[in-house]
């Protein structure tokens, strides 16, 4: 994305009160840096084999339409959560309703590590950044950490409700956002602990930024904040006028993350600079372009947010089935892509115009932002699905369902 479409060409409210900023430090460092320089916090110390059955090919499946190209069913229930790994793209992770997480091969969905223990449904389940270690978090706030290699749990403690849970980029730590309000990160595996406290209620949901120094976090009460993670004080504070009205659903950032697109339940998605905190941006559905819903009284709730690598443009996604696409810096709405059921979730390819979205219909559609069309829909789940992740060259997509199954979609393009 082009450095041009930072906050200061694109500044619509340069008289609003802003939070008092603390300089940051501009420079890139390098992920051994950041590795590094993680080592210096002041963490203070806060207690504390599967097989290949439970998969099928398309042949075996009794849907009257499925497009996968594999079937994971090892799950007993909803499968909440996915998420691809890092390094190779080549293993999956599935958390779900029977208290469960699954690591498997995606070619060919052989189980390769079972997480259990926990007390309730797993809804978070992600990677390391090397690829070595994977985390699992049930609602109750029960965290797990598992060495892949070695298939041994290495690391556990149980917090307040879990919103959200995510690795940092470059080092061996581990963040998470409860409904107490609290942002905790621990180093693995010595589970040396360091909690981010605000007066807001729920961190419903959070993102560490690519440089890995500082964290952004959306809370119930409308309220952003950008975390200094070294520091553990809060270097912006967005709320009042130019915070949301509703509670944080979704939050993403750009390549760089000198900008965080965050989205509500109170129908606005905004544009902050993470340098200066300061809003640059808002983006709402223009309802003349909207099909009419019977819910038009009731606030058109963002689910997900994302940013074009390539083009400066951003998807935002509405549970009434809108996917908007938006000019980054004009904030106007270049298409209005509409579904027939609610989206849950969108995800850009990494280095395409290309935009896709899963929907509560349980079909997974793939849209060109250029043109506002669509270019491929998949059919094969039963149910909603709740989640989806897809692979940096943009060739498969991996999807968690609420008809208990995880499948592998292969993205078949005219252009390639």
């Amino acid at each position: 994305m082009d450095n041009n479409t930072q906050g200061d060409t694109i500044d619509l409210y340069g008289d609003e009160e802003i939070i008092e900023v603390i300089d940051l430090n501009d420079m890139d460092p390098e992920p051994d840096d950041l590795a590094d320089d993680l080592e210096d916090i002041d963490f203070e110390d806060a207690g504390n084999e599967g097989d290949d059955e439970g998969w099928e090919t398309e042949d075996e499946m009794e849907a009257e339409q499925d497009d996968s190209e594999l079937t994971f069913s090892k799950h007993k229930g909803s499968v909440f959560c996915v998420s691809l790994d890092p390094a190779t793209n080549s293993m999956a992770v599935t958390g779900g309703e029977d208290d469960k997480a699954y690591v498997w091969r995606v070619c060919d969905g052989e189980v390769l590590l079972e997480c259990t223990g926990h007390k309730d449904s797993v809804t978070c389940a992600v990677f390391s950044h090397d690829s070595s270690m994977v985390a699992s978090g049930d609602m109750g706030g029960l965290i797990k950490v598992w060495n892949i290699e070695t298939k041994e749990e290495i690391w556990s403690f149980e917090v307040a409700d879990l919103e959200w849970l995510e690795w940092h980029p470059c080092a061996a730590v581990l963040l998470a956002g409860t409904d107490d309000g609290n942002m905790w990160m621990w180093k693995i595996p010595s589970g040396e602990c360091k909690t981010f406290q605000s007066a807001a209620s729920q961190a419903t949901c959070g993102k560490v930024l690519p440089d890995g120094k500082r964290a952004v976090v959306g809370y119930e009460d409308g309220t952003v904040r950008v975390w200094d993670l070294k520091q553990g004080n809060a270097a912006h504070v967005i709320k009042g006028h130019d915070g949301h009205r509703g509670a944080l659903t979704c939050l993403s950032c750009n390549k760089d993350g000198s900008l965080v697109l965050t989205g509500s339940v109170d129908g606005f998605a905004k544009l902050i600079n993470t340098a200066t905190g300061k809003v640059v941006g808002q983006y709402s559905l223009d309802v003349s372009k909207v099909k009419p819903s019977k819910h038009d009284e009731e606030p058109n709730s963002i689910e997900s947010v994302g940013f074009c690598n390539i083009l400066p443009l951003v998807a935002v996604a509405y549970l009434d089935g809108t996917l908007g696409v938006y000019d980054l810096s004009s904030q106007v709405m270049r298409h209005c892509c509409q579904h027939e059921a609610g989206i849950v979730h969108l995800q850009w390819e990494e280095s395409s115009s290309v935009v896709s979205t899963c929907c509560l219909d349980g079909a997974l559609r793939l849209w060109d932002a250029r043109t506002g069309s669509i270019m491929a829909e998949y059919h094969g789940h039963s149910a909603e699905i709740l989640n989806f992740a897809i692979n940096r060259e943009g060739t498969f997509a991996v999807t968690a369902s609420g008809d208990n199954q995880s499948k592998v979609f292969c993205l078949q393009r005219p252009d390639r």
